[in-house]
């Protein structure tokens, strides 16, 4: 009989967050998969809990991942954690959900800290629909892209993003969506130093490039006014394809992106792109 999978959340800078139904699934499991053993360590350590831990990260996910399920299937249970916040968004740990779930092992999220809501709550920023885009592409042909494909997005958006590549992706925002546009920008959440700016891209922009940034940020967008947007071609939506998968993506991954943002088939653009190569 296979063992489970459990989704921990992890505090995003306050260990005054972690709960004890965290502490209890810890303490439970047969081991520990982490993005970053030392981070996970010193959270134990804080607990007291001594536990076999793995590493599972974006550059091992494929051979890490099969070594987890392999275990998972043999009867062990696994803790999934990042270094911060809830496993699975905008991680790899998605795929190891996908894994699990094919095979029909069970998942469990054990709920806590997750950056994105918290910052969303705090934004002033509608929050009845919106849509996370994660970090954007370093490549500047893929940033470009992405920021292009949200141009007709009435959703609130939300982005996370370092703060050494900061003022290069305010300027890029603001060019792609207007220096009027409101944007909150949300940093260090749930730690000492916490702060939200309420403002324009274009005064975020300004502020930044005469400030140097400190701190992880969040930075939630407002959606823009409803627009109608121009169909794209199956040509105009392979181009898209191909630039995901240049930023790392499966084809799989980069054809359901394009499919649901586009709103057109998923088996018909797969085929489409299969049929070029």
């Amino acid at each position: 009989m296979s063992g489970s999978l459990y989704l921990v959340a992890t505090p995003i800078g306050n260990l005054g967050d972690i709960s004890r139904r965290m502490v209890e699934t810890l303490e439970a499991v047969d081991f520990i998969a982490a993005e970053d053993t030392r981070v996970t360590m010193k959270v134990l350590n804080h607990l007291g809990i001594k536990k076999t831990m793995i590493s599972y990260h974006r550059h091992n996910a494929g051979p890490g991942g099969a070594i987890i399920l392999e275990r998972i299937l043999a009867g062990e249970s696994c803790a999934l954690v990042t270094d911060a916040g809830t496993p699975a968004i905008s991680d790899p740990g998605e795929e190891l959900v996908a894994l699990c779930a094919a095979e029909g092992v069970p998942v469990s999220s054990i709920p806590g800290p997750c950056a994105l809501v918290n910052a969303l709550a705090m934004s002033g920023l509608p929050t009845g629909r919106f849509t996370f885009e994660g970090f954007l592409a370093m490549n500047k042909k893929n940033r470009r892209a992405h920021l292009s494909a949200l141009q007709y997005e009435v959703r609130t958006m939300i982005f996370y993003e370092a703060p050494h590549k900061l003022p290069t992706t305010l300027c890029d925002l603001r060019d792609a969506f207007g220096a009027d546009r409101r944007v909150s920008l949300c940093r260090e959440l749930t730690k000492l130093h916490e702060e939200v700016r309420r403002t324009t891209l274009g005064e975020a922009a300004e502020f930044y490039a005469e400030h140097s940034p400190r701190g992880e940020f969040v930075l939630v967008v407002e959606g823009g006014a409803a627009k109608e947007k121009p169909v794209s071609t199956l040509e105009d939506r392979l181009r898209e394809v191909d630039i995901l998968r240049e930023d790392g993506l499966s084809l799989r991954d980069a054809v359901r992106q394009v499919a649901e943002r586009e709103g057109c088939s998923r088996k018909e653009l797969y085929d489409a792109a299969v049929g070029r190569e």
